[in-house]
């Protein structure tokens, strides 16, 4: 943590100058008319020459304005997209939340634990033995036996505190949450934000990216602010946090 001596410190995610950019369809000068195809091809510069290094016991928020290129870093950090340009060393699987554990919109909720949690790399006894604390910690059977619904039935709300509870199962070298803990009422973040805490004080890191501020200050010890896919400031989360808001207005809130 913050205290400890910089040269005891292990790290778990190096990023050494990345760029990561794609290409997408559509842009000015495309043909717009009948049997057009729809816009020309143009490269997007996502990340651009971002560095840093994160250690174990961190949490670490990524605040920024839309298409600032926090979702993007975190699927580079997670190995889904290329890095163009430099390096990204990490200690282990990254695991992004909702990814690692895949789950599936025709099966159950309860067959979704089974298979999110086998994804994840859990044993079936593993999974048995955690079921129900998975189930409770969601907060999905409250009003009724959702668990045994297919999750196409469940709103956006739902599937996104099933996803987390069930990634929330197993201690992560690294795990990366990309705006799961914006859903859920306040009683599901103060359960998230304590299951955060465990998995730091396991030797774990924690990414989180969040439109809310407040939950950035209150979950994470740092932050990093991203602007046009590069890397603004780098500090406590508390100090970044403030800079972002008074560079973009009071009480304004990250965008993806």
């Amino acid at each position: 943590m913050a205290d400890t001596p910089r040269e005891e410190r292990t790290p778990t995610v190096v990023v050494d100058g990345a760029h990561v950019t794609y290409t997408v369809q559509g842009g000015k000068g495309g043909s717009s008319g009948r049997g057009g195809r729809g816009g020309s091809r143009r490269k997007v510069r996502a990340v651009r020459g971002v560095s840093f290094a994160a250690y174990r016991g961190e949490a670490i928020g990524l605040i920024g304005s839309n298409g600032s290129g926090k979702s993007t870093l975190l699927k580079a950090i997670a190995g889904l997209l290329p890095v163009n340009q430099g390096r990204i060393y990490t200690h282990g699987q990254p695991s992004l939340l909702g990814v690692n554990a895949a789950l599936m919109n025709d099966l159950t909720g309860e067959r979704n634990v089974i298979l999110g949690g086998l994804a994840m790399g859990m044993t079936r006894a593993e999974i048995a033995a955690r079921y129900d604390e998975i189930v409770d910690f969601s907060g999905i059977n409250e009003k009724d036996d959702a668990i045994s619904r297919p999750m196409r039935t469940y709103s956006s709300g739902m599937g996104a505190r099933l996803r987390f509870s069930i990634a929330a199962a197993k201690t992560h070298d690294v795990l990366l949450i990309d705006e799961a803990l914006s859903t859920g009422d306040a009683k599901f973040r103060r359960r998230s934000q304590q299951r955060i805490d465990e998995l730091r004080a396991k030797a774990g890191t924690v990414f989180l990216v969040s439109h809310s501020n407040s939950t950035i200050t209150q979950t994470c010890d740092r932050a990093l602010w991203l602007e046009a896919g590069t890397l603004r400031m780098d500090g406590p989360a508390e100090e970044v946090v403030a800079a972002y808001e008074a560079f973009t207005g009071k009480g304004a809130k990250t965008g993806r």
